[in-house]
């Protein structure tokens, strides 16, 4: 690829990239520090473009919550409640029912399960709501569950971690949705959520999951207190266990928001963060097949750029998200598939919906769809 670039740092990173050679934790850290967005983005995009050349994918999803009642209370999260608090909840499975039958004419392919870690609800709670999503939605690949819930539910079910997975795939788990790791780090481990599982157990889970067979998502909370070499490690990490597992379909950079959490304080990040987030990822992430651009955080405008940045996947329709939109996020709750395809084709890409496993959906019409 012929490109020149105002930071002179990043001609070594192109030779590399050009060369097949894999970044180590300094082309991170100067893809980080640079200056020159347009010259990482160019990298990146180049990254993109031989991988998946002009198409963006999304799927038509459904997001259910289904509870904020939570015993880890991290100081970042502005979804969570005590049991008794104003404005927590807890969904019953005749709740889920209603939530899943009043979209039945709707062509979801993947229902996105998680939730807070609610003291109240017993094990059978969980088997019961995953076989009630797959009698429901029998033709849905349901993504549930963080690594977090996960050691919350071997926990509670009196089996071990391999035997609680078994029992979560037979009631209907097909794959592990990310998150939990926020930023792996000891020191924000203790300073953010010291509750939640530190970033070893996290890992020693999501690796669990893949050797049982569940694919999953990867993702890294950034723009609260971590440094910059936090994140190029969190990468590093997420990278190792990749080439270990090969478990990892998508990654998913995750904007904070601090509005009504207890690090309101902290300016929300820019555009010029999310692209970077984007790109960085692109380009440090080479077993990675996908690098999504989640409009929900970053919003609709900033993830079609962020196609142009090494993103190839705006997520999906959505449909009701919760946790982002209670820290402030003033995206749409959700989008039509017409309105997603139309961010696609106006930012020149070709829009192509697919399945949780990147599966072509009705790809004989353009579009990916009738």
């Amino acid at each position: 690829m012929n490109i020149s670039f105002i930071d002179k740092s990043l001609n070594s990173i192109k030779d590399k990239i050009d060369r097949g050679v894999r970044l180590d934790f300094e082309d991170g850290m100067n893809l980080y520090k640079s200056h020159d967005l347009i010259g990482v983005g160019r990298l990146a995009h180049s990254v993109r473009q031989k991988l998946h050349g002009n198409t963006a994918y999304y799927v038509y999803n459904q997001h259910i919550n289904y509870t904020n009642v939570c015993i880890n209370r991290c100081r970042f999260c502005a979804f969570a409640r005590d049991k008794e608090e104003n404005g927590s909840y807890t969904y019953s499975i005749e709740d889920i029912k209603e939530r899943l039958k009043s979209r039945i004419n709707e062509p979801v392919r993947e229902l996105h399960i998680v939730g807070g870690l609610n003291p109240s609800l017993p094990f059978e709670y969980y088997l019961d709501l995953l076989k009630t999503a797959r009698e429901i939605r029998p033709g849905a690949c349901i993504k549930a569950f963080t690594a977090v819930e996960i050691d919350y539910l071997a926990q509670i079910s009196g089996l071990n971690l391999e035997q609680t997975i078994e029992e979560l795939k037979k009631a209907g788990l097909a794959m592990n949705p990310g998150g939990g790791a926020e930023v792996m780090s000891d020191r924000i481990w203790q300073e953010l959520f010291p509750r939640k599982i530190n970033s070893s157990r996290w890992l020693e889970i999501v690796e669990t999951l893949h050797r049982a067979g569940l694919k999953g998502n990867a993702t890294m909370l950034y723009g609260h207190i971590e440094t910059i070499e936090e994140r190029v490690s969190h990468l590093i990490k997420l990278r190792e266990l990749q080439d270990k597992t090969g478990g990892f379909s998508a990654f998913i950079p995750l904007a904070f928001h601090p509005q009504n959490t207890k690090l309101s304080h902290i300016p929300g990040t820019t555009g010029f963060d999310d692209l970077k987030a984007v790109a960085a990822a692109r380009l440090m992430l080479d077993n990675f097949d996908h690098i999504k651009a989640y409009w929900v955080m970053i919003g609709e405008k900033l993830a079609q750029i962020a196609l142009s940045f090494g993103a190839d996947d705006l997520d999906g329709t959505i449909v009701e998200e919760k946790i982002t939109h209670m820290a402030g996020a003033t995206s749409p709750k959700g989008l039509t598939r017409d309105h997603m395809e139309h961010l696609i084709i106006s930012a020149g890409f070709i829009p192509v919906e697919r399945d949780s496993f990147y599966n072509h959906v009705n790809t004989d019409k353009p579009g990916g769809r009738p």
